[in-house]
């Protein structure tokens, strides 16, 4: 039987910054979505109620979206068990979180080491613990969750992290649940989990997150933005700038993946999770130099077909428009994102970035490429 581990872990706490808070709430953009299908409850599905202690598996757990989701999860009275490598530690001090909270939850927070690759032993040592619900927040392959189902026979529950990277481009949004999706987009591999999870006959449910941010992001979602404003530079911003995109913050995420729990109504239902507000490109620039305390920052407009930045990336996110409803999880869940634009990335400014810590070292190479054309034309 795989090992059990009981994790206590004592680590100096941070103090919380503080910072004001700004009106601005990203691009006022009024697209009115009612949902109104009438969600109809398939046959068969299995129910579990998350009123009563359950064994949960996280595959994954110890980064960002994670730290947040088992902190809740164990809040809640449930036994939470990380399933990683043990390449980082188990349990580490949120900043601003106090002493006993963190004593509390490193004392109950458990651990299974593995390699999900690694598929015999996913098997043996998933049947020999037996898990309630899996919440599966790093799973990129259908490949990798097979094994895992077919260890939990008796499996109440099976969440998956999906993405709304899936869905095919449009020229009609926002992206709704029912929306046709690309099998041929890099996330095709979260597309053939959904349809596994399907055909096995499980009680799941996919959340499709847009873009993500918040503390401990690790993708450079805000932290590109907060690197620029920090060095007092311009920031780059390609085409009109007028491109929409959505943000939803880590926290909300963690709390839908919470209330998808044991309801019924999410048993074998497709969710968008993200903010209820639009922005566009510039519209996000301003909101971090709010949220961290900076002036308004100076927005270089740039064609990208004039450029030839190799494999670097030279902005954060996809060239269009691209956002999705929340309706759905709003009118089904219940389930309301507490944090506007604003009040968010001044969150993570302040857990993250407004102590000096950054999580990559600043890339501005492809920036002074677009500077340095931009002075010649002048």
């Amino acid at each position: 039987m795989a090992k059990m581990m009981m994790l206590q872990q004592h680590q100096p706490s941070f103090s919380l910054l503080t910072s004001s808070l700004s009106d601005f709430n990203g691009a006022k953009l009024h697209l009115q979505v009612q949902y109104k299908r009438k969600v109809h409850q398939p046959k068969g599905a299995l129910y579990v109620s998350a009123s009563s202690e359950k064994k949960i598996l996280i595959m994954g757990g110890t980064r960002f979206i994670g730290v947040f989701l088992s902190r809740l999860l164990v809040k809640e009275g449930h036994q939470v068990t990380l399933f990683t490598r043990g390449k980082s530690p188990i349990a580490k001090q949120l900043p601003g979180e106090s002493d006993q909270d963190f004593a509390d939850f490193s004392s109950k927070i458990l651990h299974l080491k593995g390699d999900r690759k690694d598929y015999d032993f996913v098997k043996s040592s998933l049947s020999a613990e037996g898990f309630d619900v899996v919440y599966d927040i790093n799973g990129r392959e259908a490949e990798e969750v097979e094994p895992i189902i077919d260890a939990l026979p008796k499996l109440e529950q099976y969440i998956y992290c999906s993405s709304a990277g899936v869905y095919l481009k449009s020229d009609i949004l926002p992206h709704c649940e029912e929306d046709a999706v690309d099998p041929k987009s890099r996330h095709k591999g979260k597309l053939e989990t959904e349809s596994l999870l399907q055909s096995k006959g499980v009680n799941w449910t996919s959340i499709r997150p847009v873009y993500i941010y918040g503390p401990l992001n690790y993708n450079p979602v805000e932290e590109w933005f907060f690197h620029r404003l920090k060095a007092g530079r311009p920031i780059p911003v390609p085409n009109s700038g007028i491109q929409i995109s959505q943000l939803g913050h880590v926290k909300d995420l963690a709390t839908a993946f919470l209330n998808v729990l044991g309801n019924e109504k999410a048993s074998r239902e497709i969710f968008n999770i993200s903010g209820e507000k639009y922005v566009t490109f510039d519209g996000l620039a301003k909101a971090c130099a709010k949220a961290g305390g900076f002036p308004e920052p100076e927005i270089v407009h740039y064609n990208p077909k004039e450029f030839d930045f190799g494999k670097k990336k030279a902005f954060p996110f996809r060239d269009q428009h691209f956002f999705a409803s929340v309706e759905k999880a709003k009118h089904v869940l219940g389930w309301k994102p507490e944090f506007d634009l604003v009040e968010g990335l001044t969150d993570s400014y302040n857990l993250d970035f407004g102590r000096g810590t950054f999580r990559k070292e600043a890339d501005f190479t492809t920036d002074d490429m677009i500077l340095s054309k931009k002075l010649v034309l002048q």
